[in-house]
């Protein structure tokens, strides 16, 4: 999964990120200790939610945000 390392990559470059991935990927994403990891209780390919659940993607994507804003250190994992 590249994913871990082009958050690191961007991360050494002062562009920080957030990972949201699906819980079911934990166990893989978790050793790669990508710098802020938002884990979600959706099916693999929906880590945002349902097709067309406007609401609860963009819910989705504020809680990533503030993961964003309010993470401390790195790595930091959350649970939607």
């Amino acid at each position: 999964m590249s994913v871990g390392h082009v958050a690191r990559v961007f991360e050494a470059a002062g562009l920080p990120t957030i990972t949201i991935a699906v819980a079911a990927f934990a166990g893989r994403l978790e050793p790669m200790q990508v710098p802020r990891l938002l884990l979600t209780p959706f099916l693999m390919g929906r880590p945002l939610g349902q097709p067309n659940d406007d609401e609860t993607q963009r819910d989705v994507l504020r809680t990533g945000l503030r993961l964003l804003e309010t993470a401390v250190a790195t790595p930091t994992v959350a649970h939607y």
